[in-house]
């Protein structure tokens, strides 16, 4: 019998895997968006605040549009990051976020989880595209994004901050047809 505590597996890859987030990780998660690093890379400034962390996970728990996944280590179920898609459904497409833990990072980790997530959102979300910001300066980002299927769409002319200067933030979409598969949930599904 496993753990109250342990993940739930949604969707497994070559490395990587999908799960349930959990309350009780939330502290974890929000040391790693505190993260200077991850600040940086959300083109932020400060640090949230706890409590507004909290409230935010309790306001996205009771939302349909908001899914969120933990991203896991196969071999070991350690926990590497987080992906979110929130979700238009009127429009049948999403954008899409990530977060990959700082002891977690270079390790192509976000290529792989990047990929997964987009696998659900097209295989079995139905979403018609995704998207995605980017600031300019974020090579690694941008070079996972374009290894997981998502393509150059346009620029917002210094709209971000990066390391105190005014950055161009990019937008990046993916089409099912822009997956570069294989799909993995294809795969258990049968299909």
């Amino acid at each position: 019998m496993s753990s109250p505590h342990a993940p739930h597996v949604l969707l497994t890859g070559e490395r990587l895997a999908l799960g349930m987030p959990r309350p009780e990780a939330l502290a974890e998660y929000h040391a790693w968006e505190s993260d200077p690093t991850t600040i940086l890379g959300y083109g932020g400034r400060f640090p949230q605040p706890w409590e507004a962390r909290l409230a935010t996970w309790e306001r996205r728990r009771a939302d349909r549009d908001h899914v969120q996944f933990e991203v896991l280590r196969v071999k070991d179920r350690q926990s590497v990051g987080l992906t979110w898609l929130q979700i238009n459904s009127v429009a049948a497409t999403a954008e899409f976020a990530i977060l990959i833990a700082p002891a977690m990072r270079g390790k192509r980790y976000a290529e792989e989880s990047t990929r997964l997530t987009l696998d659900w959102a097209f295989h079995l979300g139905a979403l018609r595209s995704v998207w995605l910001r980017v600031l300019e300066p974020n090579r690694a980002g941008l070079a996972a994004y374009e290894k997981a299927g998502f393509r150059f769409a346009g620029r917002l002319r210094r709209s971000g901050h990066w390391l105190g200067q005014c950055v161009d933030e990019l937008l990046m979409d993916a089409l099912p047809e822009d997956f570069p598969g294989p799909s993995a949930l294809c795969s258990i599904l049968g299909k």
